[in-house]
């Protein structure tokens, strides 16, 4: 659905806020966040609700925006775990505030586009992670193998309003669009039913706040490039390199000097810190090296967290209770998205465990599921007839009617010979076949 917005007024000065109310601006901005979906946020309008309001509203709400009227909602507070067992705090806007939020980010990302470091890769168009742990690999390939580990502490709710509105200054010439930006960095949060102000900090969850936080930081990035220092930034998490111990503990003071004088943010001294590679951790990844040269691999919590999602998912009495087709459809769409991510790194090995591991699973599924001995004798017989195994009917009928328990019986050897990974591969009848973790890994490796 298409919603047409009217520039009211008929302004003609090219200036920022024309490009934000711009009727092109404003609906790219609603296609977008209908497109990302999402919650709704404290006046409980739902991403489906968006487009009639604004038909109704949309002078109304392009004028309040143009007269310095417009009041943004608190954002509403929410929790998502993070890897070492604390809660992210997110702030989610209203529907409307996220589009008005898109629209501002929009032309702002244009304008700081030209001007930001090449070595800053979160959030940024035609830019990923995968592009900063390949730079990283590249300064180590080149000798700078001392790692300076860089943890801004509660960056996103630390964030000084008066030292960012300066810095936006710098490029955004425009009061207005200024002064709205200052009101959602002012909108305060809703949590329990209490409104609490936000003195200071970018809550996360809306459009302009990772376009804010590239904002801040990228006068690290400016200085850091003029120290000629090797570093790469994704989002508030930075690394800089060096070729000796003593000259990476020199930038560590010097830099965490420099960021709590110049930016007002407090570095967390027990995190930040001087490593080998081999014991550095950067956005999932940690470093080794292979043949000579310096390669990545998934660091041993990814992989925990990765088999402990799965084992979760798969528990045996909620797995039992749904469609087989649906658990492998979601298991595999679990596997394919950590893949997808970590596929540049080296795993080949844990690869080949975790798909073995999950046949292992789905088995004790597919055998639970046929309950009694004399289908699973049945269902064996024919895909041992299918499949050529081999089997004898005396082994099948040993196998169908053990008394060990279902994960041992699972793992008994016809069990494993008949239900193989061709079969467990093969498209059953819901179009699902179990994705084999280490053959889809090979296929796009980016290594």
């Amino acid at each position: 659905m298409c919603v047409n917005f009217t520039i009211i007024g008929g302004v003609t000065a090219v200036e920022l806020l024309d490009v934000i109310t711009s009727k092109e601006n404003l609906n790219r901005a609603y296609k977008k966040v209908v497109s990302n979906k999402g919650a709704g946020g404290v006046d409980g309008m739902k991403v489906d609700e968006l487009g009639a309001y604004i038909r109704e509203n949309q002078e109304e709400i392009i004028q309040s925006i143009r007269n310095r009227t417009y009041m943004p909602k608190p954002v509403r507070r929410v929790y998502i775990p993070k890897d070492n067992g604390k809660m992210r705090p997110l702030g989610i806007p209203t529907v409307l505030d996220r589009v008005i939020q898109q629209a501002i980010a929009q032309p702002v990302t244009e304008i700081y586009e030209e001007i930001f470091s090449e070595f800053s890769y979160g959030f940024r168009p035609g830019r990923s992670c995968h592009d900063a742990i390949n730079q990283a690999l590249e300064y180590l390939n080149e000798g700078y193998e001392w790692v300076v580990d860089i943890d801004i502490e509660q960056f996103f709710d630390k964030v000084n309003h008066d030292k960012l509105i300066q810095i936006l200054r710098e490029q955004v010439n425009d009061s207005t669009t200024l002064n709205l930006i200052r009101k959602y960095l002012k909108a305060g949060v809703m949590e329990k039913g209490m409104e609490k102000a936000t003195m200071t900090g970018v809550p996360q969850g809306g459009p302009l706040s990772v376009v804010l936080s590239n904002v801040y930081l990228d006068k690290l990035d400016k200085e850091l490039e003029q120290r000629g220092l090797r570093f790469t930034r994704y989002a508030d998490d930075t690394i800089v390199f060096t070729k000796s111990e003593m000259a990476a503990g020199r930038v560590m003071k010097s830099i965490t000097d420099w960021i709590e004088r110049k930016l007002f943010l407090k570095v967390n001294a027990s995190k930040t810190k001087v490593v080998r590679p081999t014991r550095s951790k950067y956005l999932g990844f940690t470093f080794l090296k292979h043949g000579g040269e310096w390669k990545v691999k998934p660091t041993t919590e990814k992989k925990k967290k990765l088999k402990q999602k799965l084992s979760e998912y798969l528990k045996r009495n909620k797995a039992c209770a749904r469609p087989l087709a649906d658990t492998i459809k979601r298991v595999n769409e679990i596997v394919r998205g950590w893949i997808n991510y970590f596929r540049i790194g080296m795993m080949k090995q844990f690869m080949e465990e975790i798909g073995a591991w999950l046949r292992h699973k789905i088995r004790v599924i597919v055998l639970k599921q046929w309950k009694t001995p004399k289908t699973i004798y049945r269902n064996l017989c024919c895909l041992n007839r299918k499949y050529g195994c081999g089997f004898d009917h005396e082994a099948i009928f040993k196998a169908a009617n053990s008394r060990l328990g279902w994960y041992r019986r699972s793992g008994m050897n016809v069990v494993n010979y008949i239900i193989n990974p061709e079969v467990l591969e093969t498209k059953i009848k819901d179009g699902a076949g179990l994705l084999n973790p280490l053959n889809y890994y090979l296929r796009n490796a980016g290594i």
